[in-house]
Formats: C-alpha cells, structure tokens, sequence
C-alpha cells in the first residue's frame, strides 16, 4: 500500500507500527507498545482541526463572477507538516468531522483497562481517509496449533467517502488472513455517518458491537466446530460456486475466471503451507476463502508494486468482507 500511505516532501510518512515493520517499510516503527497519543504523535496524525469551509465558483468568462455553493462545503484540513491549510474533499451540508484525536479517544474508550495496545495508525490518500488499530491482549488457540490475534480497527474519511467504522477482526497469525465472520448473536462491525449526531453514536458503539469480547467468544467457539468438522476437496467446490455463481448463459470469460478461481482456492486447501495443520477441515475451507479473498484475487495495477497495495488495501478497507462473511455462514457448523 505504498502509493496509499501519506508521504511528506521531507521524506517522513503518515504512518506508525508498533515494534514490526510494514511490508512498505514507510513510517515508524517503535519497539515499545502505542498509546493513543504516541500513535497520533508518530504517525502525524494530530493537530488537523477538521474542518468545513465555504466554497466559492468562478464562471470563466471575460467578467469571472464569483458564485456561492451554497449547499456544499470543502473539508479542510490544517497539513501537518507545513501547517497551512489543505482541502480534503466536499462534502454535503449534513456532514460533520470527526476528528482523528476523537477517533483515537473512541477506541481507548471501547477497549477500556483491558491491556489493548495501539498497534498501527496512519493516513491514506493525502489525509482524506485514516485508520488506528488495536491489539487486544487475549488471543484464541484453534485446535492445537493455529493461533489467532483479535484486534480492533477503525477507520475514517475525511473527504466523505465513508463513514466511521469499527471491525473487530480475528488475525491469524501464520499468514496475517483478516477473519471477518457475520456472527449471529454478535456484531463484528459498527458504522456512523458523518452528522451532527455522530459523537452520541460512537459512544453507544460499545454497547452495539457487543464489547468484543463477546464476538470474540464466539468466534472461537465458531472456528473450533470448523475444524472439527471434516471437509473434502468438491464440499470446498461446492461453496465456492455459491460464492461466485456462474450460469449456463454466461460468457466464456467469466466461466474460466470462475475456473481458475476455483482451482487457486483449491491449491490453497489442499497444498499451501497456511493450512498445513487444519488440511481437510471446515476451518481450513474457510481460510482458503479468505486468504484468497484479501491476498491472491485478481487486483487491478501497472506494476507487481501495485497489485500488492491494491490487495493491501482490501485487508485495510474491508473490501472482501462480503465475501467473507457470506463464507463463514455457507462453512460453519
């Protein structure tokens, strides 16, 4: 996600991560675990002061009147390094910044005493979309061996692209697959608009998402069914063509993307070394999907540098939760 990250004229860049590396080697890394303000600090994320600002028309003709937008107004923000300010984006009239500081103070208030630590942070696209990530300190063994992190990440636009989200998302540690599963009884994401309303609503997230924990408890729970549940090579094909569905009247070239689309997650089942000790079970199914669904899917780019950060950029933006989500229900037991 290099092209993504904000890079500044004097060679620093938005971003920080706590005691690894990034796969773009951009930004800083600490060998101490984050807190909210080295997060925000380090990854030159505060003192923006978001805000909204008229905007103004010039018709080009020879007498160049002004006009007001009335309703329409620029984001702006004030650039943190230079210090002048620098718009964002427009956005309508109903729009209301959340700021990155208030976006930092929401997950310190969601995770509470646990033990969470700031784990990345950063600013994408010349500051118009932000995110922060936590590590939660409990991590959930499935069977014996495969090990998965629960972190919580939020992200935010300021040019009003998205909302503010929050996803609790299991990561297994071995190939860093981000597991987003539509639990039944609890939430793994959360949405707020950008209204005026919006800071009421980032503090009733909490309650919503189900404190975590409990997702957490039941994912757990979830994946230990799938692994304890055989899976055979046409069962795996089976949902995968419910995934990605393909008529008879279809073109020929979505027919061989779905086949060679098939035979990739099929390679992943059955001989790719992330699935070496879960081969042949529901779990192992699952994560097949996923790893294909966010790190081996056709991306678009030029260059192997950017198909990498496209798909770098489907793991941070959720992209491929969709996908995910719809094969966790079709896998689980």
């Amino acid at each position: 996600m290099a092209h993504l990250i904000e890079q500044f004229s004097d060679g620093s860049a938005a971003f920080v991560s706590a005691q690894k590396s990034a796969w773009h080697r951009l930004g800083t890394v600490t060998t101490e675990a984050l807190t909210a303000e080295d997060a925000m600090r380090l990854a030159a994320l505060d003192g923006w002061n978001v805000r909204l600002v008229g905007l103004h028309a010039t018709e080009l003709t020879a007498e160049g009147a002004t006009l007001d937008v009335p309703n329409h107004r620029a984001s702006v923000r004030t650039h943190p390094k230079t210090g002048r300010p620098e718009t964002l984006g427009v956005v309508g009239p109903d729009y209301t910044p959340v700021q990155n500081e208030e976006h930092a103070e929401f997950l310190n208030y969601l995770v509470d005493e646990s033990g969470a630590h700031f784990e990345t942070a950063g600013s994408l696209r010349g500051g118009r979309q932000v995110f922060l990530t936590m590590k939660l300190p409990q991590s959930m063994t499935i069977g014996r061996s495969d090990e998965v992190d629960l972190y919580i990440a939020a992200f935010n636009s300021h040019d009003g692209s998205s909302a503010f989200r929050i996803v609790v998302t299991p990561v297994r540690v071995v190939c860093a697959n981000t597991l987003r599963a539509g639990l039944r009884n609890a939430k793994s994401s959360y949405t707020v608009r950008h209204t005026s309303g919006a800071r009421g609503r980032i503090a009733q997230a909490r309650q919503a998402l189900g404190l975590t924990f409990k997702y957490a408890e039941e994912f757990e729970k979830a994946a230990q069914r799938m692994l304890d549940a055989e899976m055979t090579t046409p069962m795996l094909r089976s949902v995968v063509e419910q995934l990605w569905p393909v008529a008879n009247g279809d073109s020929t070239r979505k027919k061989n993307n779905q086949l060679t689309r098939w035979n990739t997650i099929r390679n992943l089942f059955e001989h790719a070394d992330t699935q070496a000790g879960i081969r042949g079970t529901a779990w192992a199914g699952y994560n097949a999907i996923t790893e294909y669904a966010n790190h081996v899917a056709p991306a678009r780019g030029a260059t192997s540098e950017l198909k990498s950060a496209a798909r770098a950029e489907r793991v941070i933006t959720g992209t491929a939760d969709d996908v995910m989500e719809r094969a966790f229900r079709l896998v689980t037991v």
